[in-house]
């Protein structure tokens, strides 16, 4: 596992996307030879909280326990998960359908409109489940961690629709492999396959953090509060 005495810049060096994760932390470049600690630190983050996020977004085995929960400050908890919210909608979202629809346009109407609106599905989807967690799923954690009880039990949501997100994307890449004629924008194609891979790597990854630490430990709070 990852710690606080290691050079953030090894520990990006060990794993490259966490460099994505940086914005969402407001921590800027420019850190140099400090730990993660020093860097944590100068930028007011709880140490163990971007410990935590990014041991989950390396290791498939980490499983954060209840006794980490306990001992770590989880009040960014929300402020991050939003700030990934933002990055797919107003960033990767915007990029990824700006080099498709330049794509579809260049290909029979049949084919890029059938393109075009199986995205427009999917940004349709993902934002309902964006904001499904932000208007009732986060509300609920900010009062749990006041000690509030809420009025309902967590929801398995989660569970139920986060395969469906990744799946999509998948479908979306297997759609340009097999069926864009390779001889429209060959370059912007492949361009597009990447960004889509990446895409799809990084909500897996925000798909665990909430599977394997949101839903966890607004449960663990709901017991403390029977």
């Amino acid at each position: 596992m990852f710690s606080q005495k290691m050079k953030l810049a090894d520990l990006i060096e060990a794993n490259h996307y966490i460099i994505l994760l940086l914005s969402r932390f407001d921590i800027p470049l420019g850190f140099g030879d400090k730990s993660v600690r020093e860097v944590c630190v100068a930028n007011n983050v709880p140490v163990d909280f971007m410990l935590m996020i990014c041991n989950v977004y390396t290791f498939d085995s980490y499983i954060p326990d209840e006794k980490e929960f306990e001992r770590t400050d989880m009040s960014m908890l929300v402020p991050y998960l939003l700030a990934s919210h933002k990055y797919y909608t107003f960033e990767r979202l915007p990029h990824i359908e700006s080099h498709l629809h330049h794509i579809a346009d260049k290909i029979e109407p049949r084919y890029g409109d059938i393109l075009k609106r199986f995205y427009a599905d999917y940004r349709s989807e993902i934002s309902a489940h964006f904001r499904c967690e932000e208007e009732m799923d986060f509300p609920n954690l900010i009062s749990l961690q006041k000690g509030d009880r809420i009025n309902m039990s967590v929801s398995s949501h989660f569970e139920e629709s986060h395969g469906s997100l990744v799946d999509k994307l998948n479908d979306l890449t297997q759609i340009v492999y097999k069926y864009l004629p390779g001889n429209v924008l060959p370059e912007e194609t492949m361009e597009l396959v990447f960004d889509i891979l990446q895409l799809s790597s990084d909500i897996q990854k925000h798909v665990l953090i909430e599977e394997r630490i949101l839903v966890p430990y607004m449960r663990w709070l709901e017991r403390g509060l029977k």
